[in-house]
């Protein structure tokens, strides 16, 4: 693909045929602010944040703008910079101040914006500041849904349809009234949301949070246990517990998605039922043991126990190679073919 020369802010950049300017600016370290924009998803242009000025005459949406040779850029102009405050304003007009206790504070999107395009008391008091007193969906049992901080970027919405293929949620009623809703605007665990949490972390503020959740201290790269498939997840660690789990960009398997159990399912991993040793069976008793007691254990009774006398059940939380293994094990060193699969059953 060709690559085509423009001038942002009086910079020559580089960039693809077909790229938009928002994505130019941002492959070149150059920040246009936006609200609706996500890399993952095609372009919408609902939040008009990221305008700016074309050729010294045209304001466009910098994400819906495509790059072409020799275009000239202003993302300063005295015009851009006064639509893209007020727009901002009206936002936060009717947006609940409470950034100190919120889910997403210094990881908001708006909050960011909103310091990068000026924002300040003095310039909010010419509107009539009211905070939408809409209940908080709490029906689902990993994250929490609260209307009156939603933006209606529109961001989940198209994570649902675009990534996920569900279309669990969607706008809904009309003007000042609109909301991101279910169908029948009922609460989201009656809906046919899969409680991935895709929407949940592409979400720019806290209008989707997951529930009771803790800054980690440090991230650890670790794979899934839950299936084969290996998807790559960063577990949030503090302390000697984890406190969340993201998706691992960076790995090919997932890019970054994962499912409900990857996401969500991690809490047995410090639950104090939690198997931690080997366990024998002494006395009619399990008690625990080291692992050469208990590999030496299970070498003795399966050498006693070949042929019909033997039976293996493999696993799906283990990988598609360990599982290979498993049945070419039963069949070429126990010498049957009694096996069988947990999601079979």
């Amino acid at each position: 693909m060709n690559e085509v020369t423009i001038t942002i802010d009086g910079l020559q950049i580089t960039a693809k045929e077909g790229t938009t300017v928002l994505q130019a600016a941002l492959d070149n370290g150059l920040y246009i602010p936006s609200l609706c924009n996500h890399p993952d998803l095609v372009p919408a242009g609902l939040c008009r944040v990221c305008i700016v000025k074309m050729d010294d005459w045209k304001i466009a949406i910098s994400c819906k703008l495509p790059v072409k040779e020799g275009m000239v850029i202003s993302t300063e102009d005295p015009e851009v910079q006064q639509i893209r405050k007020n727009t901002v304003e009206l936002l936060i007009a009717n947006h609940p101040m409470t950034c100190l206790t919120c889910e997403s504070d210094s990881n908001c999107e708006l909050q960011r914006v909103a310091h990068y395009v000026g924002v300040t008391p003095d310039s909010l008091k010419r509107y009539r500041r009211s905070v939408r007193s809409i209940p908080m969906d709490t029906s689902n049992p990993f994250f929490d849904i609260d209307p009156s901080k939603c933006i209606m970027c529109g961001i989940c919405v198209r994570t649902c349809d675009e990534l996920q293929n569900i279309n669990a949620i969607d706008y809904g009623l009309r003007g000042v009234n609109s909301i991101i809703t279910t169908l029948g605007n009922k609460p989201i665990a009656d809906s046919r949301c899969e409680s991935c949490g895709e929407c949940v972390v592409r979400c720019p503020v806290a209008a989707l949070a997951p529930k009771n959740t803790l800054q980690p201290m440090r991230e650890v790269k670790s794979v899934c246990t839950y299936c084969g498939v290996g998807c790559g997840v960063l577990l949030g660690v503090r302390g000697d517990k984890i406190v969340g789990v993201r998706g691992d960009k960076e790995n090919p398997v997932n890019k970054g998605s994962l499912c409900v159990k990857g996401r969500y399912g991690y809490k047995f991993i410090n639950h104090p039922d939690r198997l931690k040793t080997p366990l024998v069976k002494k006395n009619g008793e399990l008690v625990e043991a080291s692992w050469e007691e208990a590999l030496n254990r299970i070498e003795e009774e399966f050498s006693q126990h070949k042929g019909d006398q033997f039976a293996a059940l493999a696993s799906a939380r283990i990988t598609n190679e360990d599982n290979y293994l498993i049945q070419k094990f039963t069949r070429a060193v126990m010498e049957t073919n009694n096996i069988d699969h947990c999601a079979r059953l």
